[in-house]
């Protein structure tokens, strides 16, 4: 049997949970997960390297789904405290906790596994009744995890098996000292698996000091061996003006065969108003950055993978924790800082096997730091081609029909949207103004602007009738008369007194 053809059983798995990923219509292994599988159900440490997007989930988290003991496992009343974890995953950001837990819990729909996803920005309370519950599998973020043990709320003791996802991504958000006093709360006799998609220095430090004989693993092909990015993500950068990036972008929507399209935006202030802007062209976009709570960050995330919207604005909030197969584009609306961030960007498209392409667009004043990211990847692409929004090559690059706008016609605004209040707007092909909310962009001088324009005019004029009624029994203030008088430097100034009450009136 060809490895392509093998199953999840063919490499050990059980098989409740290989019927369980067979109902999500997930039925071989990629290449990672076949490397990783074998050597992880059998309690050996791995170093594993593969790009994002490659499957590295399923290879950690399936043999930890299969070596704790479940509730109704052999050997369950033998364990020294029941209910509590016996598997620690440990992820740099929220979105990707959310990720990686929903992937578990559904390879162990049919395994007596239960999962608890910690993660910060939301209240304790929930997180810490589920933990009570019991659990055999926890998934989280540092700070979260440090913080429940402190409490009290989250032992460790029990721990057997521990993975570090996205080490790397830990390293650059200075995770790393957080990571280290999570493994010193550990029992020393465990399983680590730590994976990445780059090996920076302090990461390999701190795998030889936290591991024992780990094996290495890298799920490559020879020829990727060569390249520095995934085979299945086609490149294109351009040289690209900052006033005419709205429009260039959005015409970059129009192409034929467009999916979901994940846009990269160095700050959180330009996601927030290029999501704005598409919304107002006729798109269905979402921003999605720190500045948002954790609510609003699921919302959008959830409205992304239901295809209510097809176009996600992001920081690099999001660059880890998006695990979509079905996008197709990627666009960095600005250049990356470094080689790392391009390869997470672009990692979202092209994953599980499909093809994706990649766009940059890049400012005048940044072609030098572009020139560094394209020596380090060996691009190829020194001096990015300048480009506009009516560049004959765009429309040829990218597919885009002929004449296309950046406008999208309400023809084809067919999905529902996301308005800041977290509700559905009403589908997009309906712009004429008619409706309430962020539904309604086309209409701003329709009835729902009319109408706040005259809750306005009824609240000024009640305050101007609050200011003219008195109460009759109000006493009038004396009046104040004028003076001027000299200071002591010669210069003059005005004072104001009361003028006293009327004359020959006593005091009582």
């Amino acid at each position: 049997m060809t490895e392509d053809k093998k199953t999840f059983q063919d490499y050990g798995v059980r098989e409740d949970i290989a019927a369980a990923l067979a109902e999500k219509g997930i039925t071989h292994p990629f290449p990672i997960q076949a490397l990783t599988l074998p050597v992880a159900l059998e309690g050996h440490d791995i170093i594993g390297q593969a790009k994002t997007g490659t499957g590295k989930t399923l290879g950690f988290g399936l043999p930890a789904i299969q070596r704790v003991v479940g509730r109704d496992d052999e050997g369950w009343e033998k364990l020294k405290s029941p209910g509590a974890p016996q598997a620690l995953i440990v992820v740099p950001t929220r979105e990707l906790a959310i990720q990686v837990g929903s992937d578990l819990e559904a390879a162990a729909a049919q395994r007596n596994a239960r999962i608890v996803t910690l993660y910060g920005g939301v209240p304790y309370e929930p997180q810490v009744k589920k933990l009570d519950r019991g659990a055999e599998i926890i998934v989280g973020t540092p700070g979260r995890l440090i913080d429940l043990h402190g409490q009290k709320k989250l032992v460790l003791s029990q721990v057997k098996i521990v993975v570090l996802d996205e080490a790397d991504e830990m390293l650059d958000l200075g995770f790393l000292p957080d990571v280290e006093k999570l493994l010193s709360y550990l029992p020393e006799i465990r399983q680590t698996m730590l994976f990445s998609a780059t090996m920076p220095g302090p990461v390999t430090t701190m795998a030889r000091r936290y591991m024992n004989r780990p094996m290495n693993i890298q799920a490559s092909t020879p020829e990727e061996l060569e390249m520095k990015t995934k085979a299945s993500i086609r490149q294109v950068i351009y040289r690209a003006h900052p006033l005419d990036k709205d429009e260039l972008v959005a015409r970059i929507l129009r192409a034929r065969g467009r999916g979901r399209t994940i846009i990269f935006s160095e700050t959180k202030r330009s996601a927030a108003k290029l999501a704005e802007e598409l919304n107002s062209r006729g798109f269905a976009a979402a921003a999605l950055h720190g500045d948002l709570n954790q609510g609003a960050r699921e919302q959008a995330l959830k409205a992304f993978r239901d295809d209510t919207v097809d176009v996600l604005v992001a920081t690099d909030v999001a660059a880890r924790g998006i695990d979509v197969e079905d996008v197709t584009h990627v666009i960095n609306l600005q250049c990356p800082k470094d080689e790392k961030a391009y390869l997470h960007r672009v990692g979202r498209t092209g994953r599980a096997q499909a093809k994706g392409t990649a766009v940059t667009l890049v400012d005048w004043e940044d072609v030098p730091r572009w020139s560094l990211i394209n020596k380090a990847l060996e691009l190829g692409v020194p001096e990015p081609v300048e480009t506009y929004s009516s560049s004959e090559h765009l429309y040829a690059d990218l597919d885009i029909p002929a004449g296309a706008k950046g406008r999208l016609p309400k023809e084809e605004q067919t999905r529902t949207g996301l308005d800041q209040s977290g509700q559905g707007r009403s589908p997009r092909g309906g712009r004429d103004g008619a409706g309430s909310g962020r539904g309604g962009r086309g209409g701003r001088s329709g009835s729902g602007n009319s109408r706040g324009r005259r809750r306005s005019g009824e609240q000024g004029e009640k305050k101007h009738s609050q200011r003219a009624e008195k109460p009759h029994n109000e006493k009038p203030r004396a009046e104040r008369e004028k003076s001027v008088e000299k200071t002591a430097d010669g210069a003059r100034r005005r004072r104001r007194r009361r003028k006293p009450a009327a004359e020959g009136k006593k005091e009582s």
